[in-house]
């Protein structure tokens, strides 16, 4: 049943996202049935993929908790906290406890794999990082060469928003990082970057710093 402190958070082709509340509880709902019906099966295999991840990094300060997935619904817990571009975090312990909380997704095998749109990186209200949107995450039980390289440029988006905000705190390591994307991460510049921001903007409504896409009603 819904709730009348229900709140939308993202509506579009591949469904709703919103916050709600279960038993008292506040919690997000992504709503897979809301998608249209191209997009349906896509829509499903995204939140199956959270879920997985979640499950992998249930007990992880800084992720949300997965509450159930029954193929239709999946719901999480709500971490309060404002989105990264919102927040603007300038302070050089929130990027330390950042790049300890991705080594923990690591250790678990999960690369998250969608760590350059600043809205999946939250901050808490007591300044504390937190990273959400696990939909295009992966969730690899041996970290082979190919797990390594998705992991370090998890580490090297966290690193591009460090210099966005906290410049001054990166170390020549950090800088050195920064400075050698991996092949893959080249050539997707070179190649589909240009073709995803097209589809993504006409299709869904995605703009790159934003990733709310439109609402659709």
């Amino acid at each position: 049943m819904e709730s009348s402190r229900d709140m939308l958070l993202k509506a579009d082709e591949l469904g709703r996202i919103e916050t709600t509340e279960r038993d008292g509880v506040r919690v997000i709902r992504r709503d897979v049935d809301a998608a249209r019906w191209w997009a349906r099966a896509l829509a499903r295999n995204a939140a199956a993929r959270e879920a997985r991840a979640l499950a992998a990094l249930d007990g992880i300060d800084g992720v949300p908790t997965l509450l159930s997935w029954d193929g239709r619904e999946l719901l999480r817990g709500y971490i309060c906290g404002a989105p990264m571009q919102q927040a603007q975090p300038r302070d050089p312990a929130y990027y330390r406890e950042a790049l300890r909380l991705l080594a923990r997704l690591h250790r678990r095998g999960i690369v998250h794999n969608d760590l350059a749109k600043e809205p999946n990186w939250l901050v808490r209200t007591d300044g504390r990082p937190a990273v959400v949107d696990f939909q295009v995450a992966w969730t690899q039980t041996r970290r082979n060469a190919l797990f390594r390289v998705l992991a370090r440029e998890d580490v090297r988006h966290l690193l591009k928003h460090k210099r966005t905000y906290c410049p001054q705190a990166l170390t020549a390591r950090q800088r050195a990082i920064l400075d050698t994307p991996a092949p893959h991460a080249r050539l997707w510049r070179a190649t589909g970057k240009r073709l995803y921001k097209l589809i993504a903007r006409r299709v869904f409504g995605y703009w790159d710093n934003e990733g709310k896409g439109r609402v659709r009603q």
